[in-house]
């Protein structure tokens, strides 16, 4: 089959819709399909060009549901997109994230194929979709196939689009994330150490983490907080941490993807403090295949990914106490600690990129076969 992948979030903007779009195009493609990718241009796109990645529209950050979210503008779109469709042949065309203006709303309008979303997004009021519910409920007639990662983003996106969603959800590279990776060799010296991987925006929480760590390490003086990523509040957060932990917390910045495993496998706990709004959580799925026991907050989107006490704790969202409550409860348990990180890794191969992609293509033959 011919597929192409749309969506405004893609790399080189970190982030779960990202990894999912990448993923899945390079597994459709181990399964012989011609899939190809449509999102936006960043300027810098290296090293994410290939010829099968069409770059259409200028990508501008916007500020939306307490982070920030892609939009794609120029004047050319329609036109171009036209035009490559004139070229091209698809039999699906599939869309990610939100059907928003403009590039997913005109992918969807020009379509000829048939169309599928998955909603990725967890929210509970979307002013975007109250504002053009009018203009986009034509064009989600036009959609044959309703796709969300999970209940959280499908009860979201329900409310001003209901449907019969299937949810599918998201996938781990389970050889690329794996307990055997080896750790960052500048990390070995500290112990222990509590990683936190995300995009410095308020619903990722990590302020949270900063006013927890200093009752950690009351109890453990030597223990080490290693933050990965980046982001409009970077200098924010740096400022933000108390004068007497600096010592305590390193920033590691934005790493490669080669090197991401390795910081989870160099760390004992994986922490995500988010405040709400996620509705998977990959980030949890990224540290069970590599084996490392979680704390997270206890959030819809990430009830559906961890099971209390199994894969890891879940503490009460936007309480620092709760939160340091846990990871303490956790260090001082070796032997429990290593449980939940053999259960993350067993459960994560269900979560294994070729599995989920079985499931994309199961649900495309049963709509080309129910609707020709």
């Amino acid at each position: 089959m011919k597929i192409l992948l749309v969506s405004d979030d893609f790399y080189p903007h970190t982030g779960g819709i990202s990894e999912h779009v990448l993923y899945l195009w390079q597994n459709l493609r181990k399964f012989d399909h011609d899939a190809k990718i449509l999102a936006p241009s960043f300027g810098k796109n290296y090293p994410y060009v290939d010829e099968n990645i069409i770059r259409i529209g200028r990508a501008i950050n916007v500020p939306r549901n307490k982070s920030f979210s892609i939009l794609t503008v120029g004047i050319t779109i329609p036109w171009r997109l036209r035009r490559f469709y004139s070229k091209e042949n698809f039999d699906i065309v599939h869309i990610h994230g939100s059907v928003a203006p403009v590039l997913p709303y005109f992918a969807l309008k020009y379509s000829k194929a048939k169309n599928f979303v998955t909603c990725h997004s967890a929210y509970e009021e979307s002013f975007g979709y109250v504002l053009w519910e009018p203009v986009l409920e034509q064009y989600f007639r036009k959609i044959d196939g309703l796709i969300a990662v999970s209940e959280v983003a499908r009860d979201s996106v329900a409310k001003y689009f209901p449907g019969d969603y299937r949810i599918i959800p998201n996938g781990i590279d389970t050889n690329r994330f794996n307990p055997d990776v080896e750790p960052m060799p500048e990390l070995k010296k500290y112990s222990p150490k509590i990683l936190f991987v995300g995009r410095f925006e308020p619903r990722k929480g990590l302020k949270y983490l900063f006013q927890a760590f200093p009752m950690i390490i009351d109890e453990f003086p030597e223990a080490k907080l290693i933050v990965v990523g980046r982001g409009f509040l970077e200098r924010y957060y740096r400022r933000y941490v108390e004068e007497h932990i600096k010592g305590n917390v390193i920033f590691a910045g934005h790493v490669s993807p080669e090197d991401l495993p390795r910081y989870y496998a160099s760390c004992d706990i994986y922490s995500s403090p988010a405040t709400g709004a996620e509705s998977f959580g990959i980030v949890l799925l990224e540290a069970m295949a590599t084996g490392t026991p979680i704390v997270a907050s206890d959030i819809p989107g990430y009830q559906r990914v961890m099971e209390q006490g199994k894969e890891g704790l879940f503490f009460k969202a936007c309480d620092p106490e709760s939160l340091a409550q846990n990871i303490i409860c956790l260090l001082k348990d070796k032997k429990r600690m290593k449980e939940m990180g053999q259960s993350g890794r067993k459960k994560s191969l269900r979560y294994d990129w070729k599995i989920v992609t079985k499931q994309v293509l199961d649900f495309y033959k049963e709509i080309l076969d129910e609707r020709g």
